[in-house]
């Protein structure tokens, strides 16, 4: 854990620079000292069908970070603000082009339904 999980409108799949903004988000992340790298993973979804606002020309990336049960509000507040420092920054320049709408929930992951099994660890 973290997952880090972004929907964005196709109006802007040319723009996103999808990659350098994974690049920065596990940065982010594990210099935050409460997530692991080897437990980060990013991934996106194009979405095709949408509607922001009036219908214009409009884009919307929402991003979604699901993490691990057991950490404290004013720990995870210092994490979320520093992240979404570090997605704004990167989206800064399309903003300056064009209509984009950002957003960012934390969400905690239950800590008794949670299944998971894998090796990425041993291959670090």
């Amino acid at each position: 854990m973290p997952h880090f999980i972004v929907e964005y409108s196709d109006n802007i799949s040319s723009s996103m620079e999808i990659e350098t903004l994974f690049e920065a988000v596990h940065q982010c992340l594990s210099a935050s000292g409460i997530f692991p790298l080897a437990g980060i993973r990013s991934r996106a979804v194009r979405v095709s069908e949408y509607r922001v606002a009036d219908g214009g020309d409009h884009a919307f990336v929402h991003m979604e970070l699901r993490i691990g049960h057991g950490r404290d509000v004013q720990t995870l507040k210092r994490a979320g603000e520093a992240l979404f420092a570090a997605i704004r920054a990167h989206f800064e320049p399309l903003m300056a082009r064009r209509s984009l709408a950002l957003s960012l929930e934390i969400a905690e992951i239950h800590p008794v339904l949670n299944f998971r099994h894998g090796n990425v660890r041993q291959h670090l």
